[in-house]
C-alpha cells in the first residue's frame, strides 16, 4: 500500500509529466514572500498560508495587522504625549497576542 507521500509523488510526477506544472505562472520560480510572514510566528505561517488562501482569516492575522498599523501611527506620531498613548496601546495589543498565542501552543493547537 503506497503512503501518502508517495501518492503526492506520484500525482506531482503525472502533472510534470503532462505539462501541467509547468502552465503555471509561477512555475519554476521562488514562491513569493507573504505580507507579513516574517512577523508571523513560525509555527503558525503555513497554518495561516492555508487559510488565507483558503479565504479565510484567523483573528490573530487581525492582531497582526493591527499591531503593524500602530507601529506605523508610533513612529508618525507628531507629539509626545500621541506617540505616549499610541505606545501603551502598542504595548497592551502584545500583551494580547502573546497570551493569545501562548493559549494556542498550551492547548496544542499550533
Amino acid at each position: 500500500m503506497a503512503t501518502l507521500d508517495d501518492e503526492i509523488a506520484r500525482h506531482l510526477a503525472e502533472a510534470a509529466a503532462s505539462g501541467e506544472l509547468q502552465a503555471a505562472p509561477s512555475y519554476g520560480k521562488p514562491l513569493a514572500q507573504m505580507e507579513g510572514w516574517d512577523d508571523t510566528p513560525e509555527t503558525l505561517r503555513l497554518a495561516f498560508k492555508m487559510l488565507k488562501d483558503a479565504g479565510f482569516a484567523p483573528p490573530e492575522i487581525a492582531l497582526f495587522h493591527e499591531r503593524a498599523q500602530l507601529r506605523a501611527e508610533c513612529e508618525a506620531a507628531s507629539s509626545e504625549a500621541e506617540r505616549a498613548r499610541l505606545l501603551k496601546a502598542l504595548s497592551e495589543l502584545e500583551q494580547k497576542i502573546s497570551l493569545r498565542l501562548e493559549a494556542l501552543r498550551v492547548n496544542g493547537n499550533l
